[in-house]
């Protein structure tokens, strides 16, 4: 007896022993994660912060002339409004379509399609979530530019396409969470409907995608911070022109300018540290609507 007791009392002793390992592991992963986001940023800030002894802020957010090199009769010039204007727009955009096709496509996954039919279409959804951004971008330069070419778009591309192919990138994320909710309300709601005599799709539209709300709003909160981000794709189908967005106009996002002109600005140049200041303020402005999504979801919600 005292054996088996003994025995117990070990077992109990490293089951503790394990259990701190792994929170200490967790805990050191954690502050691992925090310390490379704090540096990040502050590596950011640090090379932003030397624009503006020769730039205002005002100037830098506000203004729309961009010339980042100067010469006879040439100033530098560093406005980033019509950036910061593009990206909203192309993301906004973007998500707005990819939020409509995607709720409808993980309603038919997660309340009408059989377990077969999921089976079949699961592949396919995370196929395009690993396909390569340039390669949407490619696509979309030989297909949807030249469709909106032949529509009357003048160079084919802009805005327009750039949130289009955008949307198609943010499908499979948008689409495989809020499917998997929608499944488990499905579950759990439509017998109960049916039982009562209620139409199926009554109980989905009144029911099962009121429930499931949180989970989209959700969805759409990682979707912006993917569009705001995108460099490549969009950078090769928005037109790439510091002019104010129009849907059929041209246009170029924060990143995109970023991406372009990195490799040839100097070292320690106001041109570098603009480029630097352009990217505070994307993660900035990426903040600051999380937060005011985040805060009318808890409304919402």
């Amino acid at each position: 007896g005292l054996s088996l007791m003994k025995k117990e009392k070990w077992m109990k002793n490293m089951r503790r022993i394990k259990e701190r390992i792994v929170y200490v592991l967790l805990g050191g992963l954690t502050i691992i994660t925090l310390l490379a986001l704090g540096f990040v940023m502050v590596f950011i800030i640090k090379e932003a912060l030397p624009l503006f002894r020769e730039v205002s802020l005002r100037e830098f957010l506000f203004t729309t002339k961009w010339m980042p090199v100067s010469g006879i009769g040439l100033k530098m010039h560093f406005g980033i409004g019509n950036f910061i204007a593009s990206t909203i727009y192309v993301s906004v955009l973007a998500m707005i379509i990819a939020t409509v096709v995607s709720v409808g496509a993980a309603i038919y996954l997660g309340c009408v399609s059989t377990e077969q039919q999921r089976g079949l279409w699961y592949p396919f959804i995370d196929l395009l979530a690993g396909i390569p951004s340039v390669i949407y971008g490619f696509v979309g330069l030989t297909v949807l530019v030249k469709l909106f070419l032949k529509a009357g778009v003048k160079s084919g591309s802009c805005i327009l396409a750039a949130s289009i192919v955008l949307a198609v990138m943010l499908f499979p994320y948008m689409i495989s969470s809020c499917s998997e909710t929608l499944r488990k309300n499905t579950e759990q709601y439509l017998p109960v409907g049916s039982a009562m005599g209620i139409d199926s799709w009554y109980t989905i539209s009144s029911v099962i995608l009121p429930a499931s709300l949180k989970s989209i709003v959700i969805s759409m909160i990682l979707a912006i911070g993917r569009a705001m981000g995108e460099t490549m794709a969009v950078m090769m189908v928005a037109g790439n022109a510091n002019l104010f967005p129009k849907l059929f106009g041209k246009g170029e996002t924060v990143a995109s300018v970023i991406a372009l002109e990195m490799g040839t600005a100097v070292n320690g140049s106001t041109h570098f540290h603009a480029l630097y200041g352009a990217g505070l303020v994307l993660m900035v402005l990426l903040l600051a609507i999380r937060l005011i999504m985040n805060a009318i979801a808890k409304r919402l919600l």
